[in-house]
């Protein structure tokens, strides 16, 4: 550990396990901030965030609510501290000329797919710039990939800022839809014919032209039951990345004279 590691504030050092917890008896503590992050990640998987509290940590490891606070300062840290554990580590993409569409597509898709695997993740919110060891492994992951761009600092810094901003919006809307399929019984496919079926009855061309068209054009009677099963397939989803995508592509050839 270096001086500077040791002069961090006391969340960035249990954030980057700098410190290791000790029992005060010169033995290893048999609680540590791994144990409790670990115990409230697995919490989450299981009941959301609200089965993740510190009380219901402390219960989970068969301790008191009030130890837990000398490994992890506040209700609010602990959130930072699972966000970041169960983050994990990004995808291999490289930097490869000519490569950073496809790699910011798979940079994209692996926060999609993890947002769908932990929906609690998309729900935790935003307190500021990366700051977790896991955090910073994603954006070095990211700025990889744009390295063989011209893009500046700042127009890499906000191109990642743009797509996990719409992974994650596009992760909640998908939460949405899922309780709407829970509540329903109906795929959202099958909601959709639905929604086509009823509105058409209402909705007339002299009032709303356009929209009788739209729900006129069988496009709502197109989409098989399965096309929304899988989270990254997700036709919504693949065509608004691609035209974010599109949109860097627009920098991307501005920033290198094209």
């Amino acid at each position: 550990m270096t001086a500077d590691q040791e002069d961090a504030p006391a969340e960035l050092a249990r954030l980057w396990r700098l410190r290791p917890s000790t029992s005060g008896l010169g033995r290893p503590a048999a609680l540590d901030t791994e144990r409790v992050v670990r115990t409230g990640v697995e919490l989450a998987d299981r009941a959301g965030l609200r089965g993740a509290t510190l009380p219901k940590i402390a219960k989970e490891l068969g301790v008191s609510p009030m130890s837990l606070y000398r490994h992890v300062g506040s209700k609010e840290e602990l959130l930072v501290l699972m966000r970041d554990s169960a983050l994990g580590t990004p995808p291999e993409l490289g930097s490869a000329p000519g490569r950073w569409r496809a790699g910011l597509r798979e940079w994209s898709v692996a926060q999609r797919r993890l947002n769908h695997e932990r929906p609690w993740l998309p729900r935790l919110p935003i307190t500021g710039a990366p700051v977790g060891p896991h955090e910073i492994a994603w954006l070095e992951a990211g700025l990889e990939v744009l390295s063989g761009t011209e893009l500046d600092w700042a127009a890499k810094v906000g191109t990642l800022t743009l797509l996990s901003g719409y992974v994650r919006q596009a992760s909640l809307l998908s939460q949405e839809h899922q309780r709407g399929r829970e509540e329903t019984g109906m795929g959202q496919a099958e909601a959709e014919r639905a929604y086509a079926r009823t509105l058409e009855r209402l909705v007339t061309s002299d009032r709303f032209p356009q929209t009788a068209r739209l729900l006129s054009s069988g496009l709502f009677e197109a989409a098989p039951d399965d096309a929304y099963d899988d989270p990254v397939s997700d036709p919504d989803f693949v065509f608004g990345l691609e035209r974010v995508l599109d949109g860097i592509a627009v920098a991307v050839g501005s920033a290198a004279g094209g």
